[in-house]
C-alpha cells in the first residue's frame, strides 16, 4: 500500500501537488449535540440564546474562521484560499439535538473536505463552550463528511 503522506523513510511528509490541475471542489459535513432534554428546552424557549449571546451567530462566524484556519490546525493540510463556507443549524422536533452543518468551496488542487469537518467541529465545540454555563452534560457526536465533488472522485455519504 501507498502511504502517501509518508516519505521512503516513514517520516511524515506534505503532499506535493504542484502537478494536479485545480478544479472547483466542494465538500459538505455536519455534527451533533445532544443536551439534557431540559436543557435543550430552555435554550429553545430563550430563542437560542444562553448566558454567552446567540448560539447561531458566534458559532456561525467560529465555524467560519476554524474553516479558515484549517492548514494551521491539521499538519499536512495544504493552505487553501477558501472561496466560500456556510455554517446552518437544525434543531430537531424529536429528540434534544442539534444538527450543525457546513460546507466549504475552493478552486484548488486539493480537496476542501477538512476545511468543512473543521468548521463543523469548530462551531460544535462553541455551542459547547456557550451552553456550558447551563450544562456539561452534552454530546458532540457524528462529525462527518456528508459529500464532497472535485478532485479524482465524488463522494456522497448518506
Amino acid at each position: 500500500m501507498n502511504f502517501t503522506h509518508l516519505d521512503n523513510n516513514g517520516n511524515a511528509n506534505m503532499v506535493g501537488v504542484s502537478n494536479k490541475v485545480a478544479t472547483h471542489r466542494t465538500a459538505k459535513a455536519m455534527a451533533k449535540i445532544r443536551f439534557p432534554q431540559d436543557i435543550y428546552q430552555i435554550i429553545l424557549e430563550n430563542d437560542r440564546q444562553t448566558p454567552k449571546g446567540s448560539i447561531e451567530g458566534i458559532a456561525r462566524i467560529a465555524g467560519i474562521m476554524g474553516a479558515k484556519q484549517t492548514s494551521n490546525l491539521i499538519p499536512l493540510c495544504h493552505p487553501l484560499p477558501l472561496e466560500k463556507c456556510k455554517v446552518s443549524f437544525e434543531y430537531s422536533e424529536t429528540e434534544p439535538v442539534l444538527t450543525i452543518y457546513t460546507s466549504a468551496e475552493v478552486t484548488h488542487k486539493t480537496g476542501i473536505e477538512m476545511e468543512a469537518l473543521t468548521a463543523a467541529s469548530v462551531a460544535a465545540l462553541t455551542v459547547y463552550d456557550m451552553c456550558k454555563a447551563l450544562t456539561h452534560n452534552m454530546i458532540i457526536e457524528e462529525v462527518r463528511l456528508l459529500e464532497k465533488t472535485g478532485g479524482k472522485k465524488d463522494v456522497c455519504i448518506k
